[in-house]
């Protein structure tokens, strides 16, 4: 493998760059020839980044969002700075707010400080600081900070995330492993937008590179609008397996969700992460996840990237075949 030259490019400090978004974020960069380094509170669990690039082109370093001088560390002489940190499930002192909301405004602070007009903060579709769902709060007091502190910081608000490492599909795979039927929380009609993965990764890489898209809010979207119940069942035609579609009102879905948070909890872990739900992830589903109609109207969309998005149907199928019966080679059964 060819050896980088530290001195050859820009540099980009990536916050939350072993997370889902994250990593691909990175991978994006590293194949414009970026010089990444990557904010994370563990980089010695993050060594699987550096293949992404050439030896020498990504490099770790440890911050904590709830540590100003650690950021300010990270944020040292670099070009650009993207925020894709964020968390699923609250923990410990890892909580919404923390993270989302006041770890936002930090890196935010420590940007415009160190002089750098390039900050991109990854969100999400509906973020609203009013909102009484914690994390869709948590994610609009984010977005404000950033704000705040960098006028010109570019936001991205993708809908729901899908990818090799989702949280999304993959429980649904996981779920059809497991059981006689898929429950469908609130009923399976709330609309959604699954954006993949490595489009969100384009469109970080895109902003980055545009200066008229300082101070301005993209949202990010795939090709279709999909009901929850529409979602599972192609996922169940991926995986190629039948199993029931049962709704389940919110009140039950709540019930359901706590019941897995407390089988997690008790033992210590050692329930199927993929098989937990918590109460916020059903609150999530009482309202649609898709691009505004103001998005659409004022060219704040993938679209206008030329990011041409690509469906569930076009990448699912290369991660979720290790949920069929045979795996990847389902295709070649015997009759």
């Amino acid at each position: 493998m060819a050896e980088f030259t530290p001195s050859a490019d820009r540099l980009a400090t990536v916050f939350g760059g072993s997370g889902f978004v994250g990593r691909h974020i990175v991978r994006a960069l590293a194949r414009e020839g970026w010089r990444i380094r990557v904010a994370v509170r563990r980089p010695d669990l993050a060594g699987f980044l550096r293949p992404l690039g050439v030896v020498g082109q990504i490099e770790l370093v440890q911050a904590n969002l709830r540590y100003p001088e650690s950021i300010v560390a990270a944020v040292e002489d670099a070009d650009a700075v993207v925020n894709a940190a964020g968390i699923q499930r609250q923990g410990g002192r890892q909580t919404y707010e923390a993270v989302h909301a006041v770890g936002a405004g930090a890196i935010a602070r420590a940007t415009t400080a160190a002089g750098i007009d390039k900050l991109v903060h990854v969100s999400g579709v509906g973020a609203d600081a009013r909102s009484s769902n914690p994390y869709i709060a948590s994610k609009g007091r984010g977005e404000s900070a950033a704000r705040e502190a960098a006028p010109a910081a570019i936001i991205l608000r993708p809908s729901v995330v899908f990818g090799p490492e989702d949280d999304f599909l993959n429980r649904f795979g996981a779920l059809a492993r497991a059981l006689p039927a898929l429950p469908l929380f609130g009923g399976g009609a709330t609309k959604l937008q699954p954006v993949f993965v490595g489009d969100v990764a384009l469109a970080a890489l895109a902003v980055i590179g545009d200066a008229s898209a300082a101070g301005r809010t993209y949202e990010l979207g795939g090709p279709e609008v999909l009901t929850l119940r529409e979602i599972a069942a192609l996922t169940l035609r991926i995986v190629e397996r039948r199993r029931a579609l049962v709704p389940l009102p919110f009140a039950l879905a709540r019930i359901v969700a706590w019941s897995t948070e407390v089988a997690s909890t008790l033992s210590l872990g050692a329930f199927p992460a993929m098989l937990t739900t918590t109460r916020d992830q059903v609150e999530l589903l009482r309202h649609d996840n898709v691009v505004s109609a103001a998005a659409i109207a004022q060219g704040r969309t993938l679209r206008e990237l030329a990011i041409s998005p690509q469906g569930i149907e076009a990448a699912a199928p290369s991660y979720l075949y290790r949920f069929r019966k045979t795996g990847q080679y389902a295709a070649r059964r015997l009759a």
